[in-house]
């Protein structure tokens, strides 16, 4: 694979470094101007109310324009205790797995709970795994949880080989093997669709480390179900458009200078322009805050932003199949896609329980794609099968926030608690767990035959 944009990356690097050197500029004068009403206001040439309300605007000002200066890496998750069973509980992160393209974390605590073992597949879709900072978070007062941790892969030197769909799919396998007999999976986003590929190829080469249960929310598994503009993109161009535009080439500095990928800074954007009146109001929502002296919300809007804007680039290789098949030509639900030449399969699946999450107002994976999900694994017993859909949640809310904290997250709790029991395991009572209730498909409508107008 040679095309590529060849301007992307360098355009992107000389803007980056504008905006750097112009907003750091203005952040000194800001800092500058301060200093001289401070001056103003203590040899009295300025009167205290007024001083006070400059400083307030240029502080929040310098503050907010090195904000824009800012380069913005990835965040660590910060999760160094969690509280279940009344007590205070200290967590570490150990390193299960550390691959060429990701590695497999645990969140080991300090604790002698028997809880489910969760391995939680994060997105390659521009965000670092930190971005399910708060799925993490509801979820370890009653799990055991593990995570993929994706590499930058800018930061991914070419000796290491190249990574797709195929590669994905291998990296879940492998993971789940390593987290061991009885887990749970839970994908959110884009790994639903080689989440649920690993899953029918366990259950095709009958192994012992089939998942008890699947948890899939807001994904792409038949993108058919439901139009958005990330659809309408997908279905208005053709592969050829993709690669030739959005595919950029790492510049010399980094590790994996030389490597094809579908640059973070590009995916940010496309987020961004979709809500764009949103993400002003959210910076001018900040500003305010500063201004008012209010930190703790200005803190909860930087916090968001600075997990937000922290991207990392994917292997152009992943990128451009994963838009082909799952977003063009429909691959999985079609009964087209393979693994290595192999057929995958969900009817295969018959000993993993499924549920599936989607958000009311989802404008990324709307209503009906992730459901989709539940006519391919035909095989499910259908006790064993149960959906949710959160009212009011966007894309985000489905696993950020309160939704995901109060509604969701003790929905997954009880269905991951009642698929073990069913499988005879005892675990330990669940802090907060809400049982899950089974799906029942809208009934149809009645179809009366027509009368027909006697002729005239």
């Amino acid at each position: 694979m040679t095309k590529h944009n060849p301007i992307l990356y360098p355009a992107h690097e000389a803007q980056r470094s504008g905006i750097k050197t112009y907003f750091n500029a203005l952040a000194a004068g800001l800092n500058f101007q301060t200093a001289v009403v401070s001056m103003a206001e203590m040899y009295g040439f300025a009167p205290k109310p007024y001083a006070e309300l400059t400083k307030n605007f240029l502080t929040a000002a310098e503050e907010m324009t090195e904000r824009f200066a800012k380069e913005y890496t990835k965040p660590a998750f910060g999760l160094d205790t969690t509280e279940t069973g009344g007590k205070t509980v200290r967590v570490t992160e150990e390193t299960i797995k550390d691959k060429d393209f990701g590695k497999l974390v645990h969140f080991k605590r300090e604790t002698d709970r028997n809880d489910p073992k969760v391995l939680l597949v994060a997105p390659m879709s521009g965000h670092h795994a930190t971005l399910l900072r708060d799925t993490v978070a509801a979820l370890l007062p009653d799990h055991d949880v593990y995570i993929t941790d994706w590499k930058d892969a800018r930061d991914v030197s070419m000796e290491k080989g190249d990574f797709g769909l195929d590669d994905y799919i291998d990296y879940v396998k492998e993971f789940i093997k390593a987290v061991g007999p009885e887990t749970h999976v839970m994908a959110v986003c884009q790994p639903t669709v080689p989440v649920l590929a690993a899953v029918s190829r366990l259950a095709e080469e009958k192994s012992d480390c089939q998942p008890l249960s699947m948890t899939l929310m807001g994904g792409p598994l038949d993108t058919r179900a439901a139009s958005t503009e990330v659809t309408k993109l997908a279905e208005s161009k053709d592969i050829d458009w993709f690669e030739e535009n959005l595919i950029g080439k790492v510049p010399e500095k980094y590790e994996g200078r030389g490597r094809l990928v579908y640059p973070g800074f590009v995916q940010l954007f496309s987020f961004m322009s979709m809500n764009p009146e949103k993400h002003a109001q959210s910076h001018i929502d900040m500003f305010n805050s500063l201004m008012k002296g209010n930190r703790e919300k200005a803190e909860k809007i930087k916090d968001f932003y600075d997990e937000y804007l922290a991207v990392c680039d994917l292997p152009a290789k992943f990128y451009l199949e994963t838009v082909k098949k799952v977003f063009i030509d429909h691959e999985l639900p079609r009964g087209l896609l393979t693994h290595h030449g192999d057929k995958v399969d969900p009817a295969a699946i018959r000993q993993t329980a499924l549920f599936t999450v989607e958000g009311e107002k989802d404008d990324i994976s709307a209503p009906g794609q992730t459901l989709a999900v539940r006519g391919m694994c035909k095989n499910i017993a259908a006790g064993s099968r149960f959906h949710y859909l959160q009212p009011d949640a966007g894309h985000y809310g489905i696993f950020n926030g309160h939704h995901w904290r109060e509604e969701i997250a003790p929905r997954i709790t009880g269905f991951i608690r009642e698929t073990g029991k069913r499988r005879g395991l005892a675990y330990t009572a669940p802090n907060n767990a809400i049982a899950p209730e089974a799906y029942a498909p809208p009934a149809a409508p009645d179809k009366k035959p027509r009368r027909r107008k006697p002729a005239a």
